[in-house]
């Protein structure tokens, strides 16, 4: 049963060294207590808006209004910042992307105070990350990923052990020559990345018609490889005809979906809510079945959407 969700934004953090403050959108449901936190980073996808605080409300008003907290900042590689090129770190400033998040959860008390009807009502023991495309990078980070700093040599461990649990939406996967040239060339962080240590439980959603030629030449299954090639326990959600995004869940009627399908989406918001549950709360028999339920949903009838494996 779905509850009523209120929205705040933005809600500003002071963030030293940071070339701008960091801001951010906070969801939640107006009642319950002891409630579970998701993170969620934004993509970088080709509209003004979305990659921001502003996007992804069919995930962020779902999961809100199924009991978590969601906090979404807007980060450094935003176009609605409208950042100088030439700003440390651009374009894509992986690495201020994970350390925004645990910016937040270093300042949840000022981000209760800001927002008073959370005070007292958050589970901090109970964190989860979510992120689309580039958010699936940095929560893949957040989960435990590694890659080599391309500036200086050095291995980056930015695993937030605050963070129980995840979901990775058509996230990038290993580098090397699965990359186009273009890639490797512009952005070499994503050449080096090593899901071996990734060890926090997570969710991998990928869509099989998800070539994404711009970034790899692997072709769908490339958006598989935080599944396959990290340790258990996880999980891996193929959906069926789906493209990069996911059916839409970057946001509600959004030109640069290319494979609108509101039964997908709908999909994708049950399978991570029931998933995040059921592993953020595992010794509750309630959460597991939910997370059966869902999957039971996802596969059954005449025309599935799409498959779930573990491990």
């Amino acid at each position: 049963m779905s509850e009523t969700v209120f929205s705040v934004s933005p809600v500003v953090l002071s963030a030293p060294g940071r070339a701008v403050a960091l801001e951010l959108r906070v969801s939640a449901p107006v009642s319950g207590s002891d409630l579970p936190v998701i993170l969620l980073s934004h993509g970088q996808g080709h509209s003004n808006n979305l990659s921001s605080l502003n996007g992804y409300a069919p995930l962020a008003n779902f999961w809100a209004a199924h009991g978590f907290v969601v906090i979404q900042p807007t980060h450094l590689s935003s176009t609605t910042l409208s950042l100088d090129p030439n700003t440390p770190g651009a374009p894509m400033y992986w690495r201020s992307r994970a350390e925004d998040m645990t910016r937040i959860l270093d300042q949840l008390d000022v981000i209760e105070a800001a927002v008073p009807e959370l005070l007292g009502r958050l589970d901090r023991n109970r964190v989860a990350v979510a992120g689309h495309s580039m958010g699936g990078h940095t929560a893949s980070l957040l989960l435990g990923a590694r890659l080599t700093d391309p500036h200086d040599g050095t291995e980056v461990n930015l695993a937030e052990p605050r963070i129980k649990a995840g979901v990775l939406l058509a996230a990038p996967g290993k580098g090397g020559d699965a990359l186009t040239e273009f890639v490797a060339e512009s952005y070499p962080f994503l050449l080096t990345t090593d899901f071996s240590e990734m060890t926090t439980p997570a969710l991998v959603v990928v869509g099989d018609k998800d070539v994404s030629g711009h970034l790899t030449v692997r072709g769908p299954g490339w958006h598989a490889d935080p599944y396959f090639l990290s340790p258990g326990p996880k999980a891996l959600l193929t959906l069926f005809d789906a493209e990069h995004g996911l059916g839409g869940i970057s946001g509600y009627d959004v030109a640069e979906t290319t494979d609108e399908s509101p039964e997908r989406v709908s999909a994708v918001q049950r399978l991570t809510w029931a998933y995040l549950r059921s592993t953020l709360y595992p010794s509750s028999d309630y959460p597991s079945s939910d997370w059966q339920a869902a999957c039971d949903a996802l596969t059954g009838g005449s025309d599935p959407l799409g498959r779930v494996e573990t491990k």
